[in-house]
């Protein structure tokens, strides 16, 4: 049985994906239902490749993260023990792949905006590419939290509006107290004589 490969090609990104037919599945044909190997070459980074399993750590990082830098929210994606984990490193990006083998120290890779948003199309189109029946244990897309998004709003624009109407309020208020009340002109009553009638007897 032949080999299949599938390429996803970007500027800064090269994503080689192999694999054969599951005919078990009835599947033939350039279909992949059985992943053997991938390899991905990014701009000045040496070539990657690994298991099924590395290659579903590094969409479970890197898609959502890229969603969320999106959205102006910057977080670390990949937990400590995961084989790919993804942070922000001042404006550019910190991927850092962590190999199964004992002794092998993690590799860290400094990506620009250009090539995370290449290496994304790459993973994306591999995901959504039909000839790749392979079920995927990414978490579905969910729309960012209200507290994620408040998040992002930096602390001098989330409450400076506020603040701002408090002291003005409060000038206000002070500035009441300071400014004298208008004296009020004295007006001269006349004196009226009182008069008291007897009745006549």
């Amino acid at each position: 049985m032949l080999k299949t490969v599938h390429r996803y090609e970007q500027t800064a990104a090269l994503l080689v994906v192999e694999g054969f037919p599951d005919l078990s599945s009835g599947q033939s044909g350039d279909t992949v239902g059985i992943l053997s190997g991938w390899r991905l070459q990014l701009v000045g980074a040496p070539e990657l490749e690994g298991t099924r399993d590395h290659l579903e750590a590094l969409m479970i990082a890197v898609m959502p993260y890229a969603r969320h830098q999106l959205s102006g929210v910057r977080r670390r994606f990949g937990a400590d023990d995961s084989f790919v984990a993804i942070a922000p490193s001042g404006e550019k990006h910190q991927l850092e792949l962590r190999s199964s083998q004992d002794g092998v120290e993690p590799l860290q890779l400094s990506l620009d905006d250009a090539e995370l948003s290449d290496l994304v199309r790459c993973l994306d189109r591999l995901r959504l590419d039909q000839r790749v029946a392979l079920t995927w244990a990414i978490p579905e897309d969910k729309p960012l939290s209200r507290r994620e998004l408040v998040e992002r709003i930096p602390l001098r624009q989330r409450f400076g509006p506020a603040v701002l109407g408090l002291a003005l309020l409060g000038v206000f208020s002070a500035g009441t107290l300071v400014i004298p009340l208008p004296e009020q002109p004295s007006v001269d009553v006349p004196e009226t004589e009182a008069r008291i009638e007897t009745p006549e007897s």
